[in-house]
């Protein structure tokens, strides 16, 4: 388990840096947090770092944006308004979270029984004075 503190909105590139720094092979990442606990933000952020030029989005409605990037495409979904499994499962996800690009899952556990077995749970947690705590394991 890892665990990177964000002390300020300042310094999320920073700590965008440091996470870029740990992916390593590993390729889908379910972000975990409280509505407003910055999940979309640090992907922003994320994406920054991995030099996605495109604009970066919540996909709520879409439920998953793509954006181009020098590691090739990068899928971003947002789980929040789904209804049921059968939803996901017909947008394609398996086809998304098993293309070895990288994946950045937001609400994910409203898919938990279908995540593949090496999703990298991250957990954004706010903490005293607007700081966030990220733990990744």
């Amino acid at each position: 388990m890892t665990e990177i503190l964000i002390p300020s909105i300042d310094c999320i590139g920073q700590a965008a840096k440091e996470f870029v720094a740990q992916i390593g092979q590993q390729r889908i990442f379910a972000f975990y947090g409280g509505m407003g606990a910055g999940k979309t933000t640090f992907i922003k952020a994320v994406c920054q770092q991995l030099g996605v030029t495109d604009t970066v989005s919540s996909p709520t409605f879409a439920i998953v944006n793509e954006y181009g990037s020098s590691l090739g495409p990068i899928y971003h979904f947002d789980f929040y308004r789904i209804k049921n499994i059968s939803e996901v499962l017909d947008l394609g996800f398996e086809d998304y979270a098993y293309s070895g690009n990288l994946c950045f899952m937001e609400w994910p556990e409203l898919i938990e029984e279908i995540l593949p077995e090496e999703t990298i749970c991250v957990r954004i947690e706010e903490i005293a004075d607007g700081k966030r705590l990220l733990t990744i394991d």
